[in-house]
């Protein structure tokens, strides 16, 4: 494989700068292989599950992770990507070159302060703030902004409208610099549809990383995903293989609860309790053990996201996907559309 494989021309019209209102108003393309593209809308998911299948979401909130510091008179950009296991952070930082060991991190007037601990190279340090708890939450409401996407254009910066829209309705578990796109659609009438349709649903976190953002550079073999946390617990662990025992689908929403589910899987698709870090690479040839199906919306051209989907689907089903999604208008990224996949056999 060649990351020009995954590569595809998307016109700047396509990228959605803000959310369909209301939000299950977005449309949703049916992918399957080997069956004729379909479009509908988000708020006709119920009527293409079945009852007793289980919709797996993630719970995830995200974080105002990005971060104006200043070591002297330096200025370093900070993106927050993970909380390590000591209460020390993971993150990225330009000018990174400048930083090491001690040095002192000064934000504004504020004062909380952070500590390098470590400069990794390549951009990445380790940090650690003389914060903790909900003094750290209120640090980040006044010092922080979110870390949206760079396709997102906001010349001044995120707006209040944008705090509302990159968040969803799972939201439980702060963590994440980045939100868990498909989650995005969710409202409470789409909610109550499911309930109603008998479709069960439950939740998972994995914080999504700042590493999301970062295309493959290299070739694919060697490409390196930067670990994220996350967490399923006993009870849905056993939700989940039950549900597999019952002859009814798995569907992930998002690439974010696909990932963590087939992380957790065995080789026989049993899905065991699972808390800490994953850095699972999915791209084409991967072997599906947890899921069945995927909600998702659309990718970078070149990106893991893109080559994940591609694994689940099949690569020319989802090219041909990408291309008739384009031409049809359909609005990518984050705040755009979303696509239903079934695993191709």
């Amino acid at each position: 494989m060649q990351i020009s494989d995954f590569d595809f021309d998307l016109p700047r019209e396509n990228i959605a700068l803000e959310p369909a209102r209301p939000r299950d108003s977005a449309r949703l393309l049916r992918v399957a292989a080997g069956q004729k593209l379909a479009e509908t809308r988000i708020s006709d998911l119920p009527g293409l599950l079945e009852p007793g299948d289980l919709l797996i979401a993630n719970d995830t909130a995200v974080i105002r992770a990005q971060l104006a510091a200043r070591r002297g008179e330096a200025k370093i950009g900070i993106t927050l990507d993970r909380i390590l296991s000591d209460g020390s952070w993971h993150a990225l930082a330009k000018n990174a070159r400048k930083l090491k060991p001690g040095d002192t991190l000064h934000f504004g007037t504020d004062p909380v302060t952070a500590e390098v601990v470590e400069n990794e190279g390549d951009g990445a340090i380790s940090m650690r703030f003389s914060a903790e708890g909900e003094a750290f939450d209120d640090f980040l409401k006044r010092a922080g902004v979110l870390a949206l996407p760079p396709y997102i254009d906001r010349p001044t910066g995120p707006t209040m409208q944008d705090d509302s829209d990159y968040a969803t309705i799972f939201e439980r578990h702060k963590g994440a610099v980045a939100a868990p796109t498909a989650g995005l659609h969710f409202t409470p009438d789409l909610l109550a549809a499911l309930d109603a349709r008998g479709v069960k649903r439950h939740t998972l976190t994995l914080h999504v990383g700042a590493g999301t953002f970062l295309p493959v550079r290299d070739e694919i073999a060697s490409h390196k995903m930067h670990a994220e946390w996350g967490r399923i617990d006993a009870r849905t662990a056993q939700l989940i293989n039950d549900t597999r025992a019952s002859g009814r689908k798995i569907v992930a929403v998002g690439t974010t609860s696909l990932r963590l589910l087939e992380s957790a899987a065995d080789e026989h698709g049993i899905v065991h309790p699972w808390e800490g870090e994953t850095s699972i690479f999915i791209k084409p040839g991967y072997r599906f053990r947890a899921v069945d199906r995927l909600m998702t919306n659309f990718h970078l051209p070149r990106s893991t996201l893109f080559m994940l989907v591609c694994a689940l689907a099949g690569t020319e089903t989802m090219r041909d996907a990408y291309r008739h999604a384009i031409a049809e208008g359909f609005r990518f990224y984050s705040y755009g559309d979303a696509c239903l996949l079934d695993r191709a056999p």
